[in-house]
């Protein structure tokens, strides 16, 4: 159960891995840098997806650690595509922990990732259309 029951994560579910002892910083907290990789990692995967080959990481707005990630913790990090133009694209994307050996479940950061598609080359290539939502299919009752 989540401490603030009003809020859920948004999007989808991308990555999930477990904080380990090897990923803690000098207070034995989960170094925040762990953290972004994650969830970089995350907006790479849902950026491959929507623009259907290579993409890279070219910004990231800024971001604020509300919560510690814990060793033991199971850090999900959820995306959720939102500007696409040309060739770059905004994700947004949250981390969320659930704390080790309960079902607590709490935001600890979130950032809007922007990602370019790119060629072979490494050059910038245009992101194809978007597939139309199907139509709902409607029937007599």
């Amino acid at each position: 159960m989540d401490r603030d029951s009003a809020e859920e994560p948004k999007g989808d579910l991308t990555v999930r891995t477990i904080a380990m002892p090897a990923d803690t910083n000098a207070n034995g907290d989960i170094f925040g840098g762990w953290v972004l990789s994650q969830m970089d990692q995350a907006g790479g995967i849902a950026g491959v997806d929507r623009a259907e080959g290579r993409v890279v990481t070219v910004a990231l707005d800024a971001m604020t650690f509300i919560r510690p990630v814990r060793i033991g913790d199971v850090l999900c990090v959820y995306t959720r595509i939102g500007h696409v133009g040309r060739t770059s694209m905004k994700i947004e994307v949250e981390a969320w922990a659930r704390r080790f050996r309960t079902q607590l479940r709490e935001k600890v950061t979130s950032a809007t990732f922007t990602f370019v598609a790119i060629d072979d080359e490494g050059r910038p290539r245009a992101i194809p259309k978007a597939a139309p939502a199907p139509e709902a299919v409607l029937t007599d009752a």
